[in-house]
């Protein structure tokens, strides 16, 4: 009889004991060789069972001339071609409503989540019973990394639904021993201070665009961050939490340690965190394999050299990915944390997305770059927005102008400080606008930073 996920332990894998460290499973301070022979060993169940059930992978792999049997250890998977989000999405179209990629059983299905579809047609992934307990026990772990404790109030400003990030950590704090307050990210801001103050909130998750605007509001308000009871803080879902311009602005506004968090509808939802050292998100290695490859040879760079991201499901039951191509730049080290933990890290979280990538008069730059020159000015407010004319076919911007809020009256010099820290840090000059405070859309969710013109 076939393999299951249940035949790993996975419904029970993680006991919950974390220890004085802030450790929530054993398997995360194992050698890397003991990981490397648990992925290996889950790696050949997985690629066995999506050649035999998913016609998608079962093509892939007979298309580069590889057999299950020839994919027996991490490095083996270079064989396969990577999976995009353009291929699921075309599979889901040609193989209603779920795609070709749902290996388990329908009878297992228990949850459906759409990705966001932020860039196109959602895709639906699937969960199966075991899928949930898995993914809410790694995703404790991530809460613990961070340093949430049982007994936290942790307030969850995360959307539920559609963004599935909310309805793990949900599930996650509750497993965790937290008393957990669902406002999600439908509530008014108003709202979800009421919440911070009543309910005295320790423990916070939100986007990090949505925790500058609480902050803001609080200020409004007249109340200080002293008031609160908040301790720590997870920030994710965009770039934003591992810069250290936008960390520091978190952390004054709302008087927590605030930490870096990352995920994909596809993959995670969550699965990697900054622990209290702070020095890059650790993955759950022993759930989903993690490559850096270069962007254009798809070859593995070396380690510490900025690659796509690329990710494989080790335990993932129903819509497992085989080296998804998620279009985040990372840096990855394998190298021991402080805290003991030995799964790899992506030092200084991630740099970017592709698809977010500015060419502009021979010069190439992300989003988080502005944002670290705007959130470090202390006349500006945190929002910002970048305006261009769209690309010709290689991609080259006509035109490209930052937008930013002045904290005060219109200051010439300000503006002209910005647009030397802009060309120093983006190698550049830009057009530069400053507008008046909350002249720029504030989110609950995700912020667009870039703007098409």
């Amino acid at each position: 009889m076939a393999a299951t996920g249940k035949d790993f332990g996975l419904e029970t894998h993680g006991n919950g004991q974390n220890d004085e460290i802030g450790h929530w499973d054993p398997v995360e301070t194992v050698s890397r060789d003991e990981l490397v022979d648990l992925q290996s060993e889950r790696l050949r169940w997985q690629v066995e069972r999506c050649f035999r059930s998913s016609l998608l992978y079962r093509r892939k792999l007979e298309e580069a001339g590889a057999k299950p049997g020839d994919i027996r250890f991490p490095e083996d998977l270079v064989r396969i071609p990577v999976v995009t989000k353009e291929e699921l999405r075309a599979d889901q179209e040609s193989s209603p409503p779920f795609g070709s990629f749902t290996v388990a059983p329908q009878d297992d299905w228990r949850e459906v989540h759409p990705s966001t579809g932020t860039t196109g047609q959602p895709v639906n992934t699937i969960w199966t019973a075991t899928d949930v307990l898995t993914i809410t026990d790694f995703t404790a772990r991530t809460l613990v990394q961070a340093g949430v404790r049982p007994g936290d109030v942790f307030q969850n400003a995360f959307a539920y639904g559609l963004w599935v990030a909310g309805m793990s950590c949900h599930y996650a704090a509750a497993k965790l021993g937290c008393l957990v307050v669902p406002t999600g990210a439908a509530v008014s801001s108003d709202k979800q201070i009421e919440f911070l103050l009543t309910a005295g909130s320790t423990a916070l998750c939100a986007t990090p665009s949505y925790a500058l605007h609480i902050g803001e509001v609080l200020a409004a308000h007249g109340i200080s961050p002293d008031q609160l009871s908040l301790r720590v803080g997870l920030f994710g879902g965009e770039p934003g939490a591992e810069n250290p311009a936008t960390r520091t602005a978190i952390e004054s506004a709302l008087g927590l340690s605030a930490h870096d968090y990352y995920g994909l509808a596809e993959v995670g939802p969550t699965f990697a965190s900054e622990c209290e050292a702070k020095d890059g998100l650790h993955f759950a290695e022993d759930h989903v394999l993690v490559e850096a490859l270069d962007p254009v040879s798809q070859a593995p760079v070396a380690e510490g050299e900025l690659g796509v991201l690329v990710f494989t499901h080790l335990t993932r039951e129903a819509t497992p990915v085989l080296r998804y191509w998620s279009n985040d730049y990372a840096r990855l080290s394998r190298e021991p944390c402080a805290c003991g933990r030995t799964h790899v890290r992506a030092v200084s979280g991630i740099v970017g997305r592709h698809d977010d990538l500015i060419i502009f008069k021979g010069a190439k730059f992300y989003p988080s770059q502005v944002e670290k020159v705007v959130r470090s000015c202390a006349d500006l407010s945190s929002e910002f927005r970048i305006e261009i004319e769209r690309r010709d076919e290689e991609g080259v911007a006509a035109s490209c102008t930052v937008v930013a809020e002045r904290a005060g009256e219109f200051d010439a010099a300000v503006e002209a400080d910005l647009r030397r820290a802009l060309r120093a840090e983006l190698g550049v000059g830009v057009a530069v606008r400053l507008e008046g405070l909350g002249s720029l859309e504030r989110t609950t969710f995700k912020a667009k930073r870039i703007v098409l013109r």
